[in-house]
C-alpha cells in the first residue's frame, strides 16, 4: 500500500514527522493512525478523532481494548512483582495460567512452554520438534506467515519482502495451501483441493525430494492469515492428522492469530475436531501483553533445563493479563458472540457482494473474515489497488480495517463488540466500496 497522510490531523503529522526521523523504517505502516486512548471496540487519536476498530491490533484483542477484567488483574499484579525469571525460579501466575492453557488445550496430557510473541512459539515449536523427533526438515505451505526470526522466518512465505536478504535458519519445503477459491493444483477428478494437496505431499515431496522419516513436523495455519483469510477444505486438517501419523510426523499448528476464540472455538483445529501435536499461541491470548508459547503433548517435552528458554517468557504481568483474558473470554461467553456477530458480518458481506462485483470472494470463521478483491470474477485477477484504497479510505472516515494476501482485507474486531458498532462499521464499508469502485 502507498502510504499517505491522508486523514492525519495536525498533531498526528507532528508525531509521524518524529517517528520518521527516529524509529526503523522496517515498520510497514497501513495508515497514519497515531493513537491517544482505546477502550473496547473503539479506538481515539491524538487529534480527538474516533475511529471503529475493525483491527483489534491485529488480531490481538479478543476481549476489546482495556477490558476492566486484564486491566484489574494487572494493576493487582503491578502492586506485587513485574520480573523474576521463569526459566530459573518458580510464581503462582504462570503456574496458573499453564494450568488454564492445559484445560483448554485441543489434545489431552499436555506442558506449556512460554516466550514472548508469535515468532518465539514458532521458534519452541521448530527446536522440540527437532528435539525429540532427531530430524531436521520439515513442511510448510505458500502463503503462510509464522514470524520473522531466522527459524519462524524459514516457514514464512507470504511476502518476499520478508525473506529477501536473509538466509533461512531451517530447512523448510513448501507445499500449496489448499486454497478453493484459487486453487493451485490440478486434482483428480472429483477431489477437493485438500486431497490434492495430500497426495501432492505424498506422490511427488515424499518420493522425489525428502524422505517422510527425515521430516520432524508439518507446520501450519488451520485458517492461513496473512496469506489471506483463506479456509481449507473441512477434510484437508483430518487427511493432514493421518498423513502424520503415517510417518510420525509431528503436526505443528500455528493458531497465534486464529486461536483464543477468534474462530468461535478455542482453537480453529476444533471444527474440524483434529487433535495436533503442538499448538503454537500468542495474539488473542494476553490482550496486548507481550505473552506467547506453546502447548505439546506431554510425551514431547522430554528436553532437558536448558535445552530451551526465555528471560521474559511467562512474565508475571503478562500471564496474569493472559489469565484474565482468557477467563473473561469464558465467563462472558465471548466465543458464542464470536459465532453469532461472525455470521451477522458473513451475511451482511454476502449481500453486499452480490451488488458489488469487485468483492471476488467472502470468507471466514467467527470473527476471521476475509474478503478478497477482483477486477472481474470470471477470471479472478486480482484488484490491489482497489483493496489498498478502500483501506486508506476507511480510515479517513473513521473504519479501521487492515489487508491481508496481496488483495483482500480482513476484518477481525474484538469479539464481544456491540452489534451497533458492527452496523455502523458495515455502513462505513459499504459507502467507501461505492465511492472507490465509483472513481475507477
Amino acid at each position: 500500500m502507498k502510504f499517505t497522510l491522508n486523514g492525519a490531523g495536525p498533531k498526528g503529522r507532528a508525531l509521524i514527522e518524529r517517528d520518521l526521523v527516529t524509529l526503523s523504517p522496517s515498520y510497514a505502516r497501513e495508515y497514519p493512525l497515531v493513537v491517544d486512548r482505546a477502550e473496547g471496540s473503539e479506538i481515539w487519536d491524538v487529534d480527538g478523532r474516533r475511529y471503529i476498530d475493525f483491527m483489534a491490533g491485529v488480531a490481538v484483542l479478543n476481549a476489546g481494548h482495556r477490558h476492566p477484567a486484564v486491566v484489574e488483574a494487572v494493576r493487582q499484579q503491578l502492586d506485587k512483582f513485574w520480573h523474576v525469571c521463569l526459566s530459573d525460579f518458580y510464581y503462582p501466575q504462570a503456574v496458573e495460567l499453564g494450568e488454564k492453557l492445559r484445560e483448554i488445550a485441543p489434545m489431552p496430557d499436555t506442558q506449556v512452554y512460554f516466550g514472548n510473541s508469535g515468532t518465539e512459539a514458532v521458534e519452541a515449536a521448530i527446536k522440540l520438534a527437532m528435539y525429540k523427533t532427531g530430524r531436521t526438515q520439515f513442511i510448510g505451505f505458500m502463503g503462510a506467515f509464522h514470524g520473522r526470526t531466522l527459524g519462524s522466518l524459514s516457514f514464512t512465505a507470504s511476502k518476499t519482502v520478508q525473506r529477501a536478504s536473509y538466509v533461512p535458519g531451517v530447512k523448510v519445503y513448501h507445499v500449496p495451501y489448499p486454497n478453493p477459491y484459487r486453487p493451485m493444483l490440478i486434482g483428480r477428478e472429483g477431489e477437493d483441493c485438500g486431497q490434492t494437496v495430500i497426495h501432492y505431499l505424498e506422490d511427488e515431496l515424499f518420493r522425489k525430494m525428502v524422505s517422510p522419516y527425515d521430516v520432524a513436523g508439518i507446520l501450519i495455519e488451520p485458517i492461513q492469515g496473512e496469506g489471506g483469510y483463506i479456509i481449507p477444505p473441512p477434510s484437508f486438517l483430518l487427511a493432514l492428522r493421518h498423513l502424520c501419523d503415517k510417518y510420525g510426523i509431528l503436526l505443528m499448528v500455528d493458531e497465534i492469530q486464529s486461536g483464543v476464540g477468534r474462530t468461535g472455538k478455542w482453537w480453529a483445529v476444533q471444527h474440524e475436531g483434529v487433535e495436533p501435536d503442538i499448538v503454537c499461541f500468542a495474539k488473542g491470548v494476553g490482550s496486548g501483553m507481550p505473552i506467547g508459547g506453546i502447548i505439546a503433548r506431554r510425551e514431547l517435552m522430554v528436553w532437558k533445563p536448558g535445552a530451551h528458554g526465555s528471560t521474559y517468557g511467562g512474565n508475571p504481568v503478562a500471564a496474569v493479563s493472559a489469565l484474565a483474558t482468557v477467563q473473561a473470554i469464558e465467563r462472558e461467553g465471548m466465543m458464542q458472540m464470536a459465532t453469532e456477530t461472525g455470521q451477522f458480518l458473513l451475511d451482511a458481506l454476502t449481500e453486499l457482494q452480490s451488488r458489488h462485483p469487485s468483492m471476488g470472494d467472502v470468507r471466514g470463521r467467527g470473527l476471521m473474515v476475509g474478503i478478497e478483491f477482483v477486477k472481474e470474477r470470471k477470471h479472478k485477477e486480482r484488484d490491489v489497488a482497489l483493496r489498498d484504497a478502500i483501506i486508506q479510505r476507511a480510515f479517513e472516515q473513521g473504519l479501521l480495517l487492515i489487508p491481508c494476501g496481496s488483495n483482500s482485507i480482513r476484518m477481525t474486531p474484538p469479539l464481544n463488540i456491540p452489534r451497533a458498532l458492527v452496523e455502523e462499521g458495515l455502513h462505513i464499508f459499504a459507502n467507501v466500496l461505492a465511492e472507490v469502485e465509483g472513481k475507477q
